[in-house]
């Protein structure tokens, strides 16, 4: 016998639909029965000539597109190496060719129109310790409606309009919570987000936004910013799409922020999601959230992202016409209930970490700057389309 020479009993049959493996045996008639979705079979046959492995590859992709390949391979690491090579050129042609149908559905079903939104909530930061002394807590209530046109499936361009108010409560005689620099602040928000796709591939996403965040007796002009936040997803398959993304935001008084964004939304399983986050109420940041849906009414989440809120002041204070800022880090947990396609309930709770609140002039010359322990908060908020 050549020295090289070895059996391999690789013969398979393979069926795809959809990206998932049905079945994988070794018995070539024990899998017949008629699949009505797509199905793909992918037999494999070895012969032992002198040490060379024969395999042929035969594709049969709903009886209609037969194709059919010979491979000579001197070892069983190239064998094995074709193998792979077959059924990952296979889950590609399933995969491509049920996206194009599951495409052609979608478009046959799309009405173009237009569809209006509203969600709101209320958010609870309990009480913490200031490094300066001192403590405070806030409670946070949102609400934002937005109405949607949608010309052409995957490309839409909302109009949405945002109000919030973020009541904080400080305690003590010291530091940064003794002189109580603001109480009640209010944010005025405008968006219009614009999805455009391009092609199957790619889809290109951007967030105009102007905000107004001043105390509750100041003047709205005073506390303008505005930027845009933007990026390019590019649709892998149908379980991933990624892309870049940048986001551009003035400050009040302060540099031009600009920071990365990872646009993903990554079906990792047919339940469990990887997707770029949103926040809460009025706050700006990126982040990111993993999703893991039970059934079609409920849903948990897990996340994480960057928040931060600067604000004009009034002209009452120890910082008449300041700026102040409010920045940390929440990790999430959360669980939504969605009683119908339309409406959901999300319960969220958490931990902020990293907190800082910092107290400017009306240059934005920083007065005084003090973390705050990590701190726990709770939030119910809800999402209803029309």
């Amino acid at each position: 016998m050549h020295r090289d020479s070895a059996v391999y009993p690789i013969f398979c049959v393979v069926e795809l639909t959809a990206d998932r493996l049905l079945h994988h045996s070794t018995d070539a008639e024990h899998r017949k029965q008629d699949k009505s979705r797509c199905r793909l079979r992918v037999g494999l046959l070895n012969i032992r000539v002198r040490g060379i492995i024969r395999l042929r590859i035969k594709l049969n992709l709903n009886s209609s597109v037969r194709v059919t390949h010979s491979f000579d391979c001197k070892s069983g690491l190239t064998a094995s190496f074709v193998i792979l090579l077959a059924l990952l050129t296979a889950t590609g042609i399933v995969e491509a060719k049920q996206s194009a149908a599951g495409d052609g559905a979608r478009e046959e079903n799309f009405r173009p129109g237009w569809s209006t939104s509203l969600q709101g909530g209320f958010a609870r930061q309990f009480d913490t310790d200031m490094n300066g002394g001192g403590s405070f807590s806030v409670n946070r209530f949102f609400i934002q409606g937005g109405a949607t046109y949608v010309p052409k499936l995957g490309r839409s361009v909302t109009i949405s309009v945002g109000y919030g108010r973020n009541s904080y409560d400080f305690s003590g005689a010291t530091g940064l919570a003794g002189l109580a620099p603001w109480k009640d602040i209010d944010t005025l928000r405008f968006g219009l987000p614009v999805r455009y796709r391009f092609d199957e591939r790619l889809t290109l996403f951007l967030l105009p936004t102007l905000r107004f965040s001043v105390a509750s007796s100041g003047s709205l002009d005073d506390g303008a910013s505005g930027g845009a936040l933007g990026g390019f997803s590019y649709r892998v398959s149908d379980r991933l799409s990624i892309g870049p993304g940048v986001g551009v935001l003035t400050r009040i008084e302060a540099s031009t922020d600009v920071f990365p964004i990872l646009l993903i939304n990554w079906k990792i399983t047919d339940r469990l999601s990887l997707e770029t986050g949103r926040g809460l109420a009025a706050t700006v940041g990126p982040g990111l959230t993993l999703n893991w849906r039970t059934n079609r009414k409920w849903r948990f989440l897990v996340g994480g992202r960057f928040e931060k809120l600067r604000f004009r002041l009034d002209e009452d204070g120890p910082a008449p016409r300041g700026v102040g800022e409010d920045r940390s880090v929440p990790l999430v947990l959360g669980a939504t209930y969605r009683f119908n396609p339309t409406v959901e309930l999300i319960v969220l709770g958490g931990v902020e970490l990293d907190g800082k609140l910092r107290l400017n002039d009306e240059n934005g010359d920083r007065i005084i700057q003090e973390d705050h322990d990590d701190v726990a908060f709770l939030a119910l908020t809800f999402r209803a389309r029309f």
